[in-house]
């Protein structure tokens, strides 16, 4: 991932996360290899690990005092566990003010205060005329258009009061902001200030003369102009302290009316108070029509002149129940971490803590619940309560002259009516916006119900930016595009209600178009918010089109991509207008095999791939059609990581369907050894054991058939060799799979016995396999390989007691006992582990296709870090599948992009040292089972691997992590993980397009003492790099591959063969990374400990030689010959090898 960080290396890098650090493997003694099982730890990591505590007998059986009973009782009913308590009483410590910060910011207050009533008044003049204002105060409204009646002169404020969350104690760390509302004196207002934004700009005028006088008081460090809540008609003056309290608190103040300065009946969603021949600048209509309803207009007067009254309801709710107010901050964070608080039409945290009072006087939650509690209740009502559809009133007035929910739900998508009954403080939410709320609430009571241990980390601490929530996103720039969609989607009443931001009024229409246009395919749509400006208070107000970009979030319904068809109406039905009208120039007429005549669109879509992409078809066609937002104006971000798992011809697939050609090959000679007639034993089963029958694969087989003229032909074995003037041959792998045989009673009961009779049976397949059905095969005493239709099997015969056999161990007194050995693990991971993980890993994939592309994504990317040989495919497949199985707080991944992104996540977040990460496969472990699994992990954890990964079949060896990783190469990845998911994610949410996104895939070399550079000619799989090269060599295979009489050459790869010489020679001295998918360059790590001098042994000099150290012969490395040694051993393969003497000294 570009260059490395500095210091940041794999043989200890500090300031990463956290993992246990041994030694390295082999440092020892020379010629002793650790055991795979004490290999990942030491003993003096057990100080590190979180170890059971100790208590003395008396401590133990001690009574409990009434205190802890009372605790323990309040906990039982307010909580569902005693941890889940001290978690969220920590969260709320941290997020909460001190008593002494808030002496601070109260002092402050009180000057800002002082100040404020001290800015001197100015005389009256016409709103139009503000020559008044000092140069260099703009004032920080859009005043289009420009002319409009009225007067003004500043006054200082009635009454300045502090509303907001600082005064109900529900305000979180770190970001304090404290709200101060400013009551304008009525000498300032006129009746008719409600038409034409006369209100708002005078408050507006009101501010910038504050800003003025504000500015050049010493006491403030910062005075700038904001938007409240991102409504650019209610500009608000940001005031923060001078020195080192400038991060303390921001002051906003709010100027507003008098409450009951304008006439509550005037402000109705029916009401017009903007008059479309002063907006558009044009004569009154003739024929009378009215002015549209201006709701939002409206609404935003309404919320000014009911600060207090909200202040004073919430106080009343929250002042005596600190349960309430800790719900409340838990709720608040909940939004935060979700990304849904902020910005204009954001589910805000007065909005939660309004909701909250609302469920207080409707009974659903009491004074007297727990934090916790009000937290379950609150989502309890969000996932189950539409307020799209039946709004919700704090209102208990019958007053018949009050405006019903109806007239609301006409002008506003969300309701939520305050005290009032007039005002909507849900006006500004989108649909989609409370859809996602409402997502987000079910997908947190799910969470919840599950009671895991790791629930509360899950819904409050793990953040969700919309690149890793959403399955695909899609940017529309530039902003100014929105306006020519407005025009498109006659959306001249939305404007002039929103005062010409037509981002907010084009955005309702736009979520709706797609989401229909969308249909089954979508299970969520979500826009981004735009984020609250900050200017200077001498610059003139953003305009609409700087907002950044409007950001769209796909989530997608796995059932609904795989259809290539919109079915439409029957011809002759009224309906079909609509849809011809909806899907243009995509619609077509079809007859469907029962007779029916329809209309129709169809996307042309072939492979997995392109079937995930439709939406991105959908999305440009719809906008172009409707919105008049061309394709160039839509930045689709949903399959820029496809190239880094497609063949270089393959730019159409990611390999699903190639993959089911391999398995469905499979399948038929899994039928074949079924049916074998003339075998001994009859085959009791048939499992798959390789990636390609999990479709992990990283880059799927094709059919080969060998270009004889590029070999060396043994005729009397029917195979071929490479030859030495020709370039290496095409990488060839195996399918493996392993046939079991039914038991019987005459199998031999020794090992050695076992194993023969084992290669008879290999000998007697492949003379039936070629007998009865014709097929070219090579058996050997292990396996024996087949070639069907241009694929390459590898069978292995089973015999299920083999693996018990290898366990017993016959004592001097004759009495036998079993005991693992290495031989009986390994048979037992490869004839009964590999075949049940291939089988469940293939299921998962029937459930999710996406998992494909994920695991093949992380498998490349973590290959092409140089760290592949540390991890085994199946535990990379199982970290792959643990994102599908336990995806909260998120859904399962629906596309290889989030997923992806998810697994770099998982990598660089999850707790190594202390947490197993259990993949529940088929859901076969109950909760109760994962508890058992997580207190016995605790318990062994200095016997374990440094990586445990938990499966139903394997509960507590972890035996797809025995062999590795070490602990340094579990922290670089974790380190690279890291470093690599912000950069990714800031391409991928780039508007104008991610740049090179292989960045990320591209390994840090300068870690490297030495790196033996090879040359592409002996690369078999070169065309597989991360940047793949424009040319490579002929790897002798036919373009149209046929029926073939000669085995094909078999896993021969030149790199791997000499990085095995390598380790074998010099594994005591030093590490060696590479990338096996194309890799040009060997990475090589000297062992911390391969420089410190060794006494004199003549059975030692290998790569050593002798010096005299205080007169005693020592032995040091040979570094020159050892550096000869590489290129000597790797000739015609190695290029050249590059020292890079200064980062290490002998």
């Amino acid at each position: 991932m570009g260059p490395a960080p500095t210091g940041q290396q794999l043989r200890g890098a500090t300031g990463g996360p956290e993992v246990i650090e041994p030694s390295f493997e082999g440092t020892g003694k020379k010629g002793k290899k650790p055991s795979s099982r004490k290999r990942g730890v030491t003993e003096s990591q057990a100080e590190n690990l979180l170890q059971p505590v100790k208590l003395s007998k008396a401590e133990l059986y001690k009574e409990p005092t009434n205190e802890e009973l009372n605790r323990l009782r309040e906990t039982e009913i307010l909580f569902h566990s005693s941890l889940l308590r001290l978690q969220v009483e920590e969260l709320l410590k941290e997020v909460k003010l001190s008593e002494k910060k808030k002496d601070r910011i109260d002092a402050f207050l009180l000057e800002v205060n002082h100040r404020i009533k001290r800015v001197p008044s100015t005389p009256e003049s016409e709103l139009t005329d503000q020559a008044w204002l000092p140069a260099g105060i703009r004032v920080p409204f859009h005043q289009v258009p420009y002319t409009v009646k009225g007067s003004f002169h500043f006054l200082p404020p009635a009454q300045v009061t502090v509303v907001g969350s600082y005064l109900l104690g529900t305000c979180i760390r770190p970001d304090i902001t404290v709200d101060m509302a400013l009551t304008m004196p009525r000498e300032i207002l006129q009746d008719k200030d409600l038409l034409n934004q006369r209100y708002f700009r005078k408050r507006a005028l009101y501010l910038a003369h504050l800003a003025h006088y504000l500015a050049r008081d010493p006491l403030f460090g910062s005075v700038r102009f904001s938007y409240t809540n991102g409504c650019h008609m209610k500009p608000s003056l940001l005031l923060r302290p001078h020195g080192k309290d400038e991060r303390l608190v921001t002051v906003r103040l709010h100027p507003c009316p008098p409450s009951d300065f304008f006439r509550p009946c005037r402000l109705l969603p029916t009401k017009n108070n903007v008059r479309s021949a002063w907006y558009r600048g044009q004569s009154p209509p003739e024929d009378g029509k009215p002015d549209p309803p201006t709701p939002h207009y409206n609404t935003w007067v309404l919320q000014d002149t009911a600060l207090g009254s909200h202040v004073q309801l919430l106080s009343n709710v929250l002042g005596s129940a600190p349960g309430l107010k800790d719900g409340v901050a838990l709720l608040k964070i909940w939004l935060r971490q979700r990304e849904l608080d902020k910005g204009l039409g954001g589910f805000s945290g007065f909005l939660i803590s309004m909701l909250v009072a609302f469920l207080a006087s409707t009974r659903k939650i009491h004074t007297t619940m727990s934090g916790y509690q009000v937290l379950r209740s609150v989502l309890q009502f969000l996932a189950t309560t539409d307020l799209t559809v039946n709004g919700i009133s704090l209102c208990l007035s019958s007053d018949p002259s009050l405006p019903a929910l109806a007239d609301f739900h006409q002008a506003f998508p969300v309701v939520f009516l305050d005290p009032s009954g007039r005002l909507n403080l849900c006006a500004d939410v989108t649909a989609s916006t409370y859809h996602q709320v409402q997502h987000e609430a079910r997908l947190s009571m799910a969470l919840l119900d599950s009671k895991t241990d790791d629930g509360f980390q899950l819904l409050l601490m793990t953040p969700k930016p919309m690149i890793r929530a959403f399955d695909h996103v899609l940017h529309l720039r530039p902003l100014s595009r929105l306006q020519a969609a407005c025009h498109q989607l006659k959306l001249w009443p939305e404007l002039q209600d929103n005062g010409g931001d037509y981002i907010s009024a084009s955005l309702g229409p736009l979520t709706t178009l797609l989401e229909k246009g969308l249909g089954s395919r979508l299970q969520l749509l979500a826009h981004s918010r735009p984020p609250v400006p900050e200017w200077d208070i001498s610059q003139d107000p953003p305009k609409h089109k700087d907002s950044g970009t409007l950001t769209l979030g796909l989530l997608l319904q796995p059932e609904g991509l795989t259809t290539v068809l919109e079915l439409g109406p029957e011809a002759d039905q009224p309906e079909a207008v609509d849809f011809r009208q909806f899907w243009g120039s995509r619609s077509e007429l079809r007859r469907f095999q029962d007779g029916a005549i329809r209309e129709a669109v169809v996307w042309e879509a072939t492979s997995l791939c392109q079937k995930r992409l439709i939406p991105h078809k959908v999305v440009t066609h719809l906008l172009a059609l409707h919105a008049d937002i061309p394709d160039n104006c839509v930045h689709y971000v949903g399959g820029f990581l496809d190239a880094l798992i497609q063949g270089l011809k393959e730019t159409s697939s990611t390999g699903e369907e190639a993959l089911a050609v391999a398995i469905c090959c499979y399948d038929d000679l899994s039928r074949m050894l079924w049916g074998l007639e003339g075998l001994p034993l009859t085959v009791s089963a048939v499992q798959g054991a390789h990636p390609v029958l999990r479709y992990t694969e990283v880059f799927p087989p094709t059919p080969v058939q060998p270009a004889c003229s590029f070999y060396e032909q043994l005729r009397e074995r029917a195979s071929l060799l490479p030859r030495l003037d020709k370039p290496c041959p095409a990488y060839v792998e195996p399918i493996s799979m392993v046939c079991h045989l039914e038991g019987s009673g005459q199998w031999p009961q020794e090992a050695e016995a076992i194993r023969r009779v084992r290669a008879a049976f290999q000998l007697r397949l492949a003379e039936l396999l070629r007998q009865q059905h014709g097929l070219l095969c090579r058996a050997t005493a292990t396996h024996t390989d087949v070639l069907k239709d241009g694929f390459v099997f590898r069978i292995r015969v089973a015999y299920q007691r083999e693996p018990q056999i290898l366990k017993e161990v016959r004592n001097p007194q004759g009495m036998i006992s079993l005991r693992d050995t290495p031989e009986s693990l390994r048979l037992e991971r490869d004839s009964r582990h590999l075949p049940l993980l291939t089988s469940a890993l293939h299921g998962l994939q029937q459930h999710h296709p996406a998992f494909s592309g994920v695991a093949r994504l992380a498998k490349r990317w973590v290959r092409a870090q140089l760290l592949g040989e540390g991890f085994s495919d199946e535990s990379l497949d199982l970290v792959a599948a643990a994102l599908f199985l336990h995806p909260e707080p998120f859904t399962p991944p629906s596309s290889p992009q989030v997923g992806f992104l998810r697994f770099l996540s998982l990598v660089s977040t999850f707790d190594w040292k202390n947490n197993p990460l259990i993949v529940n496969l088929n859901n076969e472990l109950t909760a109760e089972e994962q508890v058992e699994i997580r207190s016995s992990f605790l318990a062994a954890r200095t016997r374990l691997p440094v990586m445990v990964i938990i499966t139903p079949q394997d509960r507590k060896s972890s035996v797809w992590t025995q062999d590795g990783p070490s602990a340094q190469i579990l922290q670089q990845l974790v380190i690279l993980a890291a470093k690599a998911l912000p950069v990714l994610e800031k391409q991928l949410m780039d508007p104008w397009g991610p740049g090179d996104i292989r960045t990320v895939f591209r390994p840090p070399l300068d870690m490297y003492d030495v790196l033996i550079h090879l040359y592409a000619r002996h690369i078999p799989r070169h065309r597989q790099a991360v940047d793949s090269p424009a040319a490579s060599f002929c790897r002798g295979l036919l373009n149209k591959p046929g029926p073939s009489s000669l085995m094909p050459v078999l896993g021969y790869d030149p790199p791997q063969l000499y990085l095995a010489q390598l380790r074998e020679a010099f594994g005591d001295l030093a590490l060696f990374f590479y990338d096996q998918h194309g890799g040009e360059v060997i990475g090589v790590l000297w062992k911390p400990t391969s420089f410190q001098p060794q006494p004199f042994k003549a059975s030692s000099m290998k790569g050593h030689m002798v010096v005299s150290q205080s007169g005693e012969l020592v032995l040091l490395p040979n570094i020159e010959a050892i550096l000869e040694d590489f290129a000597v051993m790797g000739e015609g393969l190695v290029q050249a090898v590059e020292a890079r003497s200064e980062r290490w000294t002998v």
